[in-house]
């Protein structure tokens, strides 16, 4: 059990992003990845723990962009997991996602960055498998062999989830989440080549438990790429001094590899 909640803790941290409409897409930034260099992406969960303190869970990319044919090539390699969690947890956690670890995943984006495709996702998934399979053979701890298990039985859309959200929500255009002025209140500074973008959810009717969202995109206009996404959800129990943080997700892209 513990092997699939550390599952869901990494699905948790990595949302699909909606797909853009026809109206996002025309209204898309210019989209220009930078050729030239490395580029380091963390993705951090903080969540709030039962003893009042938070846990956070981090992976971390290593990305490098080619130009192909009439569209951009991302190779995306995991280069760790970082997490201060309970060692029982942070161990299954590292079970989970070991096997995805450096591996290099492919993904083919137009020139406008529409959209994201992973290139081969079946090839990808089996030398994963194969790889979990070994790390339980070598292991002789039982929640190895589950968490092999686990990882062989998902669903096609659980394993483009898992290997492919953060990728989507990183491609300004082709990140549907990101509104653009017709979704409700926003507010929007731009600063330096940089949009800021921020908006807030209210909680859902009837909610057993009102989650507010506050969100705030950081967008480089000069690639077209997420620099920054802070996600924080609030547990509001009355007025806005009331509001208690349970959870914050950081998605944050920097120059330079992981080293």
């Amino acid at each position: 059990m513990i092997a699939l909640g550390a599952l869901l803790l990494l699905a948790a941290q990595a949302p699909e992003p909606p797909v853009p409409s026809e109206t996002q897409q025309v209204a898309a930034l210019a989209f220009a990845p930078p050729l030239d260099r490395p580029l380091t992406y963390r993705v951090a969960t903080r969540r709030l723990s039962r003893d009042g303190s938070f846990t956070s869970f981090a992976l971390v990319y290593d990305l490098r962009w080619q130009r192909v044919g009439r569209g951009y090539q991302l190779l995306a390699r995991i280069d760790r997991v970082e997490s201060d969690a309970h060692p029982e947890v942070a161990r299954a956690l590292r079970l989970m996602i070991d096997p995805l670890i450096g591996e290099t995943l492919t993904y083919f984006v137009p020139a406008d960055g529409s959209s994201v495709d992973m290139v081969d996702p079946d090839g990808l998934w089996r030398r994963v498998v194969d790889r979990a399979q070994a790390l339980a053979e070598s292991s002789d701890r039982p929640e190895a062999k589950q968490a092999a298990q686990i990882i062989a039985a998902l669903p096609p859309a659980e394993r483009d989830k898992l290997a492919s959200a953060d990728i989507r929500a990183l491609v300004v255009p082709a990140n549907g989440a990101i509104p653009n002025g017709a979704d409700g209140p926003i507010m929007t500074v731009t600063v330096a080549g940089r949009r800021t973008i921020s908006a807030s959810e209210p909680p859902a009717a009837g909610a057993a438990q009102p989650i507010e969202v506050d969100t705030r995109w950081t967008i480089d206009l000069a690639t077209g790429l997420l620099a920054e996404e802070r996600r924080q959800s609030f547990l509001t129990t009355g007025s806005a001094a009331d509001r208690k943080l349970i959870e914050e997700r950081i998605r944050a892209l920097e120059p330079g590899d992981p080293s």
